[in-house]
């Protein structure tokens, strides 16, 4: 409004007053223009820098793999008007990056929850380590590392409190109440893609989506060649097909979404032994001979012989995959990692009790919504930040597994013990 009534009066003016005055005039409705547009959250880029842009993605054209994924060529569900001076999958990474649930991952559990010890790694770390394994592999490979990065970033963000533990619980309560499984990939998509911006979502690209979706990480795969031919349709008939069949294998669509789903193998096999150690679940010389002799018996040597392996057997192919025997080692690290770690009763101590916050939670928060009582944080801490169209977009029952789903380790305990929940202590 205030750009037209300048233009307006700018125009107006005497041809006597002189071109000096109108030219003034023109100047302060560009700078108000530029203006009002940041304020809608629009912005402006400088010529040169969109013209560097063209030039990065050509220079992906001959730089980067045949097989990679160009930058140029990503797939948006909703087209942005807005123009900018970073390639479509960097994007990506920054909206991750700088979204309220990727802040949470700072208190989410990797494996073991309720240890008073500060070496103990926690979600953050691990996605990390994702990132920085699977761009190193992207980089000796020549596949897209802002689209690998943008992957790794989000592949977690849907994880619930209390690691796999609190997955398999919260899945238990979602199916109870008549949803669809939960699963932590499926809830990542979720939450990056419904539930960010208040409820807008960040509209990422396929490309993103579909390798947080297909992610994962614990399913043993000697290789995996991308199934390239998915758009939006197809994209929603997996996860859909997905969520009503967990045993169901999704494969990413790009080579870069491959490199991730065996690099989050790669960051946690090693790193949960030393970690194993560090809380004396194991000792260094139970690892199985034959892992050591091919990979190490240190996270840092895993790392490195996992990933030599990976690039070497990789280059130049359409596929991703490990030497037969590296991948026949690792199979049988991961099988002594569930025996002698997530399955040991030492790491299970409190889950009886986070098993009740998690249903003592879930009945208080439908019943707030059901009944309309606004006495839980339910209201407060989620829907009243969402905007006024959100609560009707979903049942109450799945607002609530979004609400659960996305709390902190110490954020969950704190609403049980405000509910009179027996909550664990750490030890």
């Amino acid at each position: 409004m205030v750009t037209s009534q300048l233009e307006a009066k700018g125009t107006a003016r005497s041809p006597l007053e002189g071109d000096k005055l109108v030219r003034r005039c023109g100047w302060i409705v560009t700078k108000l223009k530029a203006k009002e547009a940041e304020m809608e959250g629009d912005f402006v880029t400088d010529q040169k820098l969109l013209s560097l842009k063209e030039q990065l993605d050509s220079l992906e054209e001959t730089r980067l793999s045949p097989h990679a994924a160009l930058s140029s060529r990503a797939v948006r569900r909703r087209a942005e008007e807005r123009l900018g001076h970073r390639q479509n999958y960097a994007v990506d990474g920054d909206r991750i990056l700088h979204s309220r649930a990727y802040t949470r991952y700072i208190d989410k559990t990797q494996v073991f929850y309720m240890v008073s010890n500060d070496h103990i790694t926690h979600r953050v770390l691990h996605v990390q380590l994702v990132s920085k394994i699977a761009r190193t592999i992207g980089r000796f490979l020549s596949l897209n590392e802002d689209l690998i990065e943008a992957i790794a970033l989000g592949h977690d963000i849907g994880h619930p409190p209390f690691g796999h533990d609190g997955e398999k619980e919260l899945d238990r309560v979602c199916r109870e109440f008549g949803l669809p499984s939960f699963q932590h990939n499926l809830q990542s998509v979720e939450f990056l893609d419904r539930l960010e911006k208040k409820g807008r979502g960040c509209n990422l690209t396929l490309q993103v989506l579909d390798g947080i979706m297909c992610h994962d990480g614990e399913i043993h795969n000697p290789s995996l060649t991308p199934a390239r031919t998915k758009d939006f349709a197809v994209f929603e008939r997996e996860k859909s097909a997905k969520s009503h069949d967990p045993d169901q294998e999704l494969v990413p669509m790009t080579l870069e979404g491959c490199v991730v789903r065996f690099s989050d193998t790669i960051a946690y096999v090693g790193r949960d032994i030393e970690d194993a150690i560090e809380l004396r679940l194991i000792e260094r010389r139970d690892i199985p001979g034959e892992c050591t002799r091919n990979l190490g018996n240190t996270n840092g040597t895993m790392v490195y012989r996992l990933v030599c392996d990976l690039i070497s057997t990789s280059i130049d192919q359409d596929a991703i995959a490990f030497s037969e025997e590296i991948s026949e080692s690792l199979r049988k690290l991961k099988q002594f990692n569930y025996e002698r770690i997530y399955l040991n009763p030492a790491i299970k101590q409190g889950l009886d009790r986070i098993k009740r916050c998690y249903r003592s939670l879930f009945a208080a928060y439908l019943d707030d919504l059901l009944n309309r009582t606004g006495r839980t944080a339910i209201s407060r801490d989620f829907l009243d930040l969402q905007g006024t169209d959100f609560a009707g977009q979903a049942s109450p029952a799945a607002l609530v597994r979004d609400f659960i789903s996305g709390m902190t380790d110490d954020y969950f305990v704190k609403q049980a013990r405000l509910l009179g929940c027996e909550v664990p202590e750490k030890r």
